[in-house]
């Protein structure tokens, strides 16, 4: 858990660092005490801390501090429950979406950005290409050996996310497609995005693991500190431009979510209503995610 936290951290500095945050808005202002309480994905803390920021005039270094996502299943029940007034997050499983219909609790769902799924290996394993068959048949546990897909003699390690999480919840509907996944043995189900990566980087000194997330929050840790690399998928490498244009074939929106319910001048709604327009999007490409046309 410790581990986790720290990457998230690591995560968050990096992906600030790298991004301008001299963008300010003109027209939406609200104090620190009056901003909807905001709740999301693991991924789009930077969005949700650099929206905030605009829109209040905090400094980005404070929020660092604060800013908490529970992450894309229990962000939605924050949402049912009334502890979030706002979501910034990936798409949920579909039981999800079937608690909130059970509960009574309509919601206004609006794409705002695009992100995708991507293997990715330890930086010295020679495979640097997945088709989507061979990686379904890697997690189906048909393929068990690096060797079958170009690699050298030796057993894969697969290591996958829980079942409430975003990156789990875009593995079965963009790659697996149907296909049901081996049951993992216990070691290899990962609870957070900041774990996967540290297995796969360097799990018992083992350079043969395999995992996936998405791509704007793994790509904040391909530097010389985690031995990862990015997988082809039927030779396209992910990018913002093979995100954007659609080349790369495991492409998933993220989306602003607020209660059907919620008042038209609540600031929550014009928080949600800013990240649908011109100024949001800008927003968003300046943090360094794929804004929607």
């Amino acid at each position: 858990m410790v581990k986790s936290l720290k990457l998230i951290s690591v995560f968050v500095s990096i992906i600030l660092v790298f991004c301008s945050f001299t963008y300010k808005t003109t027209d939406l202002k609200m104090s620190p005490e009056n901003y909807p309480k905001v709740d999301g994905s693991t991924a789009t803390i930077p969005l949700a801390i650099n929206l905030r920021s605009a829109i209040t005039g905090e400094s980005i270094e404070d929020l660092q501090l604060k800013t908490v996502h529970t992450k894309t299943t229990e962000s939605f029940r924050a949402l049912q429950y009334g502890y979030a007034d706002l979501l910034i997050v990936y798409m949920p499983s579909d039981s999800v979406l079937e608690e909130l219909k059970e509960a009574g609790v309509k919601i206004i769902m609006e794409p705002i950005g695009r992100d995708a799924l991507v293997l990715f290996t330890n930086e010295s394993n020679r495979v640097n290409n997945l088709t989507q068959r061979q990686a379904q048949r890697i997690y189906t546990g048909e393929i068990t050996n690096w060797k079958t897909v170009g690699g050298i003699n030796s057993t894969i390690l697969p290591f996958q996310r829980d079942t409430e999480s975003g990156s789990q919840v875009l593995m079965e509907k963009l790659v697996m497609q149907g296909k049901k996944m081996m049951t993992p043995k216990k070691d290899y189900v990962i609870s957070s995005m900041g774990e996967i990566i540290e297995k796969v980087s360097n799990y018992k000194n083992d350079k043969n693991a395999l995992g996936y997330s998405v791509y704007y929050y793994i790509k904040a840790f391909l530097n010389d500190d985690y031995k990862i690399k990015l997988l082809r998928a039927s030779g396209v490498m992910p990018s913002n431009k093979t995100i954007k244009n659609g080349t790369y074939p495991y492409v998933q929106d993220f989306y602003a979510v607020i209660r059907a319910d919620e008042p038209e001048d609540s600031n929550a709604r014009k928080l949600f209503n800013f990240l649908l327009s011109a100024e949001g999007k800008r927003l968003i490409n300046d943090t360094g995610y794929v804004a929607l046309d």
